[in-house]
């Protein structure tokens, strides 16, 4: 069974990569993590770090929170999310739509072993801090939140606004 999952999400991951090369989707997993659901909108794509134009400081906490909740970013540009755990247990941050965003959320609640290794999510223990660099490319809403069990249906969710 774990062959024949693995060959599943290398094929989820494969497919991933080339709509994400169309711009379209979302970057795939990779070993110990699992494909993302192909979006159902648009929310950029992986940014350039030699273009990233300011970085945004963003905390993930055991309350279930994130801080700031709310981002603004004009249409077109590149910023840095340094995310900081700054809690005791395993958060992570993930862009997408709403309804991506849920139907993922569902999939981790089956699955709660899978981790994220994608371009849009960073996934942190406890006291650690990574980033994301990010090119929102229009204008509208993305959201993110984190897809740990438990955590998003407790509320910890926030959004980009693109301007």
């Amino acid at each position: 069974m774990k062959g024949t999952l693995l060959r599943t999400h290398r094929a989820a991951i494969l497919a991933l990569t080339l709509t994400l090369s169309a711009g379209a989707a979302y970057a795939a997993g990779g070993h110990g993590g699992h494909a993302m659901p192909a979006a159902s909108a648009p929310i950029g794509k992986p940014g350039d770090p030699a273009k990233v134009t300011r970085s945004i400081d963003v905390d993930m906490s055991d309350a279930m929170r994130f801080t700031p909740a709310r981002i603004e970013v004009k249409a077109g540009e590149t910023v840095r999310l340094n995310v900081r755990n700054s809690g005791r247990i395993r958060h992570e941050l993930v862009l997408g739509s709403d309804a991506d965003l849920k139907a993922h959320y569902d999939m981790m609640m089956k699955d709660p072993g899978m981790r994220h290794e994608e371009a849009n999510a960073v996934s942190l223990e406890g006291g650690k801090s990574g980033q994301i660099v990010w090119r929102f490319d229009k204008a509208g809403t993305v959201s993110f939140g984190c897809l740990e069990p438990g955590h998003y249906s407790a509320g910890m969710k926030g959004a980009v606004s693109v301007l």
